[in-house]
């Protein structure tokens, strides 16, 4: 995944430039160079760093700062005031900035070097030392422009990078959704209208363009993959995983073929992810099933959720870009109050590539006594592995959109819910009863994203930036 693009603004002053000439620890401007190279190495170990090498001291050095920054195409910025400094400079940046996420930075020193300031070094030092007064007097313009996605951290250099590693995250996910294109196929769920989305809210309020795919397109992709692609799919598959004795070899095929022609059609309309109605009766009429293998052993790149649900597409592609692990798509189904946790999967796709996950290939018996061509075709029955999880709800709210999160720990169990990828859940600190009134007083949908570790203050950090509301349970 590439890095993330930072660009780093630190601000100095040309009045002291040459204070501190000939002394020990040099003068003002190479001590201010010393400061630059170590705000760069530390922010290289977790982002792409794009400065100028050097502090800002003209308003021609901004001018360059943020025409490099545009040009580089930055994510966020990074900005700190070296000392103190006139703040002609600063007020430029923020009125020309545009939009853009700004991480604006106090640095504490961990120690004062200096006891006084007889001395020209020390008093070198002193005036080098005094990032404080630049960064308040800088915060009442910053009161006055009131930027947007505009951000504060102080803290030691350890702990600034560490907010920055987290903002830099936040900003690189919301570059990637600006950028990145929704396929829905082939519509809405009208059974479930509270997992509706607008398009267009969805394209100014969260950054993916959504185009509609058609059944028709999907039927003539499953016509064109070659059988010996099937073969080879259905091979791999059956080495890797259990193959349960009631599985039909033809339907096996079926299910495959149209999972590998469902990630070409994706490809081929060049979105980023496909939001599908599995349970579309013109697909499953026209199809003759749903596509049970996705990703598929040659694929991978296009992410597929069910039931049209947008909003929990979007849960699930940043979940994925974040982590760059594969997510979940599950509902809860019921309380399991004995001991303390709740069943929760779902049918249709699921990324079940997981290697600590557990894959069978059976038989989808929700939908075998149908009359669709290929009834019953199987589908990768997953159990999602324990651990502790990042649980993820996003919808529309208000014109905009909210995010719903929280930390479950996945139980270890065994396959026991039948045409569903399935797990069991148990929230962090708070009791079934407890943890589902709130989910219900924040009016939130059945559908969630499930991702392996711990992401709430990245995923916070991202609603920050994007405008959406948060809620943490």
């Amino acid at each position: 995944m590439q890095k993330a693009r930072m660009g780093v603004l630190l601000i100095a002053t040309n009045r002291f430039y040459h204070l501190g000439e000939d002394t020990p620890k040099g003068s003002y401007h190479q001590r201010k160079m010393r400061e630059v190279h170590e705000y760069m190495e530390a922010l290289e170990d977790f982002c792409d760093p794009i400065g100028l090498g050097r502090p800002a001291y003209t308003r021609e050095d901004l001018a360059e700062a943020l025409a490099l920054f545009q040009r580089e195409k930055a994510d966020c910025i990074f900005a700190a005031f070296l000392s103190w400094t006139e703040d002609f400079l600063w007020v430029r940046f923020l009125r020309d900035v545009g939009s853009v996420p700004v991480l604006y930075a106090l640095r504490v020193r961990e120690s004062i070097d200096f006891a006084d300031t007889a001395d020209e070094s020390d008093f070198t030092e002193f005036l080098s030392a005094g990032g404080l007064v630049g960064t308040l007097e800088g915060s009442g313009s910053v009161g006055r422009f009131k930027p947007e996605m505009f951000e504060t951290a102080v803290g030691t250099l350890p702990q600034l990078m560490e907010r920055a590693k987290v903002f830099c995250a936040a900003a690189a996910m919301r570059s990637r959704l600006r950028q990145s294109v929704f396929g829905l196929l082939a519509s809405y769920n009208e059974v479930m209208w509270s997992t509706y989305v607008d398009p267009y809210t969805l394209f100014q309020k969260a950054g993916p363009e959504l185009r509609f795919l058609s059944v028709v397109t999907l039927v003539q992709e499953v016509e064109k993959v070659p059988a010996e692609q099937v073969e080879q799919a259905c091979k791999t598959l059956s080495e890797r995983y259990t193959v349960l004795p009631d599985v039909y070899q033809e339907k096996f095929k079926a299910s495959v073929r149209a999972s590998i022609a469902l990630e070409n059609t994706g490809r081929s309309a060049g979105v980023d992810m496909v939001v599908l109605n599995d349970v579309d009766p013109v697909l499953l009429t026209e199809v003759g099933l749903r596509p049970g293998f996705i990703p598929t052993p040659a694929g991978g790149d296009i992410p597929v959720v069910p039931e049209g649900d947008i909003g929990g597409g979007l849960a699930v592609y940043i979940l994925r870009e974040l982590t760059g692990k594969p997510v979940s798509f599950i509902e809860p189904f019921h309380m399991d109050l004995p001991n303390n946790c709740f069943v929760g999967g779902h049918a249709g796709p699921n990324d079940y590539t997981d290697p600590a996950g557990s894959v069978m290939i059976a038989r989808d018996v929700r939908f075998a006594k149908t009359s669709y061509k290929h009834a019953g075709a199987p589908f990768a029955w997953y159990l999602l592995p324990p651990g502790r999880k990042t649980l993820l709800h996003i919808s529309q709210k208000d014109g905009g959109f909210k995010m719903v999160c929280a930390l479950v720990d996945a139980l270890p169990a065994k396959h026991f819910i039948t045409s569903y990828s399935h797990g069991l859940f148990r929230p962090v600190g708070q009791d079934m009863p407890s943890f589902f009134h709130k989910l219900i007083n924040e009016g939130v949908t059945q559908h969630y994203a499930v991702a392996d570790g711990e992401h709430i203050t990245e995923l916070e950090a991202l609603a920050g930036l994007m405008g959406f509301s948060f809620v943490r349970l």
